[in-house]
């Protein structure tokens, strides 16, 4: 298993705030059968042009001293779309995973649909594959949405974990998946619990063991291979299942 999104480089975001934590969260990630992780701290597209912030460089090198065995890291970014990314390729790939051209966005969570549609759109324009983060955080959030966005080229990452809440943001990742509109999963680890062993269990569960391997293995080593994904079917999910694993009680979060 692959997981293309975490905030593990430390003390750099709102993540993991010390190189232990780290530490204890990768050795457990070994432990589930996460072979690979990559480290996307958050980024403001308007300060990219400014380069990869030398504390990020700083943190990585005295994470990867101390990996424990079993896991290998790779960089990345969260890149926040806040305005047009407008900087040099060679710069450009300095923040997409693993150097491929493959780049997490992220955008505020009550942007309208077009200006995502837009955003994306630019990006593709530059040679750059967008991998859209939790897209069903976004209020506009819809499958049809969602078609229109994947029609740029761009790819959806849903939240492992959201995947797996009863209600609210929940509820819209899991349209996603039954649509087929999902490329990825990952678990948006911040030095947490968050894994993404769980929704690749759940999803085998129901039936759905291609789907689990195309979203957090085979699609995600594509990406940091830098080659093509793949198509993952779509996968109708029983509510059922879905709310004896995560519980009724949870707040609403939309």
């Amino acid at each position: 298993m692959i997981d293309l999104h975490s905030h593990l480089l430390p003390a750099i975001d709102d993540g993991s705030r010390s190189l232990e934590q780290s530490v204890v969260v990768l050795r457990e990630m070994a432990r589930r059968g996460i072979t690979d992780i990559a480290l996307t701290p958050h980024v403001l597209a308007g300060r990219m042009a400014d380069g990869v912030p030398p504390a990020h460089d700083e943190a990585f090198e005295r994470l990867r001293a101390v990996t424990p065995p079993g896991i290998a890291l790779h960089r990345g970014a969260e890149v926040m779309l806040d305005r047009p990314v407008t900087i040099a390729p060679e710069l450009l790939r300095r923040f997409t995973l693993g150097g491929s051209r493959y780049l997490l966005v992220e955008f505020p969570r009550l942007v309208a649909s077009q200006a995502v549609r837009q955003a994306l759109t630019n990006l593709v324009e530059q040679g750059v594959r967008p991998v859209l983060a939790h897209p069903e955080r976004c209020a506009c959030c819809t499958p049809a949405s969602v078609r229109r966005w994947k029609q740029t080229g761009a790819l959806m990452q849903v939240d492992a974990t959201t995947l797996l809440s009863a209600r609210g943001r929940g509820e819209r990742a899991r349209l996603l998946v039954e649509a087929g509109l999902a490329d990825i999963a990952a678990a948006d680890n911040h030095g947490d619990d968050r894994l993404i062993d769980a929704v690749h269990e759940a999803l085998d569960r129901q039936g759905g063991a291609m789907q689990a391997d195309l979203l957090v293995s085979r699609n995600p080593r594509a990406v940091l291979d830098d080659r093509p994904t793949e198509e993952v079917p779509p996968l109708r999910l029983r509510r059922s299942i879905v709310q004896r694993i995560r519980g009724l009680l949870e707040p609403e979060d939309s």
